[in-house]
């Protein structure tokens, strides 16, 4: 064939494989909003606190898929759900707001057998699977792989929607304690009985591991959250409506694949968004220091204003200044020093100062 003159059987292969999956991608990303610090949700289950997010925020049935094949299309008379993410800078905590609608919660009984949001967070989008049962070593042991595998660098938290009478949600894994305070807490707010039709509001925070062991949280990480940084997500709505049939009725799944509950490659990338513009002051002058080398009383500074900022100002609290934006200094002297950064634009002027933070020996 001519085509076999002029390809390399590996370019074919590798043209095909790019373009499957390319096609195969899915190009969806999401924003998690985030709340000034005057602003934090308070976990009691009201809405009150996330009327600021504005609805480009909101994920909602129309991103969703039941991939049972039970139902061709969403019905919002049979269930409907909204889902909010929010976070705070300087805190390593991913903040949801649940709104669903549903004709039917099921959640009499004590088992897993429940109403349920399954949240998977992949802090760090190291992707991979992170279950025992698809740990790449077939031959480990069950027990090992559960212990020293399942949900350590990813976490699967079955929330029960609601939770009566039951644990607010299992933290699929070997290790509870993500799921208690400090690194965890949630509230409800509905009035309905089993089996019967309404709406529930359940408001919760988790926080994200780039390692969660079964040991506890002394060898724990925090997957550490900035703005602009991705994590992944992807969270499934399993809807039951029969107490005493085994099958749910739905499995209403953000992610194309139905085994994300499993493998955090399958999960979606989530943008940590900056403060919205109408939450920013026009102009705000901030910094931070590290002491590079406390021998030398050498300190690097950085600025970290917001706002549009034509000169910046540092007055080091020693005598001497500079018009730098990220200066290094070198002090002559041991002390405690009053530094202030001064910052001016077109908007306005500002300025910080911090007292005695900047100590060098």
């Amino acid at each position: 064939m001519i085509i076999c003159r002029y390809f390399h059987p590996f370019l074919i292969t590798l043209f095909f494989f790019t373009s499957f999956a390319s096609k195969a991608q899915d190009p969806r990303r999401f924003k998690i909003f985030q709340f000034p610090a005057d602003l934090i949700p308070r976990i009691d289950g009201k809405t009150d606190d996330w009327e600021i997010v504005p609805e480009d925020y909101v994920v909602g049935m129309d991103e969703l898929w039941e991939d049972s094949g039970k139902h061709k299309e969403a019905d919002p008379e049979n269930l409907d759900v909204r889902v909010k993410v929010g976070w705070v800078k300087g805190m390593n905590r991913l903040y949801f707001l649940y709104e669903a609608y549903d004709n039917y919660w099921d959640f009499s009984r004590p088992d897993l057998h429940n109403d349920t949001f399954e949240l998977i967070v992949d802090g760090d989008q190291s992707g991979g699977p992170f279950i025992d049962r698809f740990h790449p070593n077939k031959e480990m042991d069950k027990w090992d792989a559960y212990f020293s595998f399942h949900g350590v660098h990813a976490q699967n938290y079955h929330i029960f929607t609601p939770a009566e009478g039951k644990d607010w949600t299992l933290s699929w894994g070997s290790q509870p304690w993500i799921k208690a305070l400090p690194y965890a807490n949630a509230a409800y707010d509905y009035n309905f009985k089993h089996g019967e039709a309404g709406k529930l509001t359940l408001e919760f925070w988790v926080t994200p591991f780039d390692y969660a062991g079964t040991e506890g949280p002394s060898r724990a990480v925090e997957s550490v959250l900035r703005e602009n940084k991705m994590v992944g997500l992807s969270w499934a709505i399993i809807d039951y409506d029969d107490v005493n049939k085994e099958s749910n009725n739905g499995f209403w799944n953000l992610s194309k694949e139905h085994t994300m509950y499993g493998n955090a490659s399958y999960s979606l990338p989530f943008e940590l968004m900056p403060l919205e513009p109408f939450l920013q002051k026009k102009i705000k002058a901030g910094w931070t220091h590290t002491v590079v080398d406390m021998d030398r009383r050498l300190v690097a500074f950085k600025d970290e204003s917001t706002g549009k900022i034509k000169s910046w100002k540092w007055d080091f609290g020693d005598g001497t200044t500079s018009g730098e934006q990220h200066p290094i200094h070198q002090y002559k002297e041991p002390g405690m020093y009053v530094v202030v950064l001064y910052v001016e634009g077109p908007e306005g002027k500002s300025r910080l100062s911090k007292v005695w933070d900047v100590a060098v020996k």
